[in-house]
């Protein structure tokens, strides 16, 4: 639809839960071209009036099931904690809304599968917000890789921690709100070796224990059908370097920390200097993956070329599988 002077009208976004992620995200919106925060909602009102106020956000809601019903969005960006991912997902395909749900996508396979399923039956847009899919460095890195340039990978190298103070009824340590290293952070070495090298052939994953029962380290290994291999590790318990290095055949590539996010990586090719790239992040990051969003809409898709669903389902059939291997079980699962 064009409006008379042939301007496209703005992709109107709502936002369900109101906490410090989705506070980023509604930053970085107001710098994507064509879009409108243009209504929030959380338990509270209140909080929700408040969330809103800075964007000139003209709509809030002390529910969420009242924002997936509004009609006032065109696609609605979930905040909230992991455990309550699936639930509100479904909500909001349930009303034809189109969705991108925060990592990690849910809290375990069956749930995704839920989800997928959900959006396939609706013909409604469901992506899992992995915002580092869309940041500038790793297109550019991906495109270094699939010409040859480093050669064939051979071993990824991963990291991603920093000390959180143990409170039990927070979101990083409470079973309840499937806390732990791995979901929170731990997904971000294990997207960047799915997304580099594929599916892992082989699995191997050990954690320490947090006193809540949920992981406060994890470490895990894992091999890939071109005889690549990676080692991947997330903690609760101690600020890590937060880097990403890739060796391939012919040289090797360090994404700076913190990788997810970063804001360059360097390039050494055997027996050359070291080249330094410095690369474009806009804001906190978070606008691109909305922008890919708006394009996904626009072109009439149900998921992201860029980020298919499957994509999704195996890199939480991975989470499931290193869970497994470590003892961990959420309650919800139990």
């Amino acid at each position: 639809m064009e409006t008379e002077n042939n301007q496209v009208p703005p992709t109107r976004w709502g936002i369900i839960g109101c906490g410090k992620i989705a506070e980023k995200f509604a930053d970085d919106l107001m710098n994507v071209p064509n879009a409108k925060l243009n209504a929030v909602a959380s338990r509270s009102l209140e909080k929700a009036q408040a969330f809103g106020q800075p964007y000139h956000c003209p709509h809030a809601f002390g529910s969420y099931e009242q924002l997936a019903q509004s009609g006032l969005v065109d696609v609605i960006y979930i905040a909230t904690p992991h455990a309550q991912h699936c639930e509100n997902t479904l909500m909001c395909l349930e009303a034809g809304v189109p969705v991108l749900c925060e990592k990690a996508f849910a809290i375990n396979t069956s749930m995704v599968t839920s989800m997928i399923q959900k959006s396939q039956e609706k013909k409604v847009f469901l992506m899992e917000a992995i915002w580092t899919r869309f940041h500038p460095a790793i297109n550019q890195i991906e495109d270094i890789i699939k010409a040859g340039t480093i050669g064939q990978i051979v071993h990824i190298v991963a990291d991603f921690g920093f000390l959180a103070d143990i409170n039990p009824e927070g979101r990083l340590f409470n079973p309840a709100l499937t806390g732990g290293s791995l979901m929170d952070i731990g997904i971000y070495p294990l997207f960047i070796s799915k997304l580099l090298l594929g599916k892992p052939t082989q699995v191997k994953a050990v954690g320490v224990m947090a006193p809540t029962g949920v992981d406060m380290n994890v470490s895990v290994a894992l091999t890939f059908p071109n005889g690549a291999t990676a080692s991947l590790f997330s903690t609760l318990a101690a600020q890590t370097d937060t880097t990403c290095t890739i060796y391939g055949s012919k040289g090797k590539i360090y994404i700076h920390g913190r990788f997810h996010e970063t804001h360059g990586f360097t390039l050494t090719l055997d027996g050359e200097e070291p080249q330094v790239f410095a690369t474009e992040r806009n804001g906190w990051g978070y606008g691109y993956e909305a922008s890919d969003v708006q394009r996904c809409l626009a072109e009439g898709r149900i998921e992201n070329d860029k980020l298919p669903l499957q994509f999704s389902l195996e890199l939480m059939e991975l989470m499931d599988e290193i869970r497994a291997q470590i003892g961990l079980k959420y309650p919800q699962e139990v």
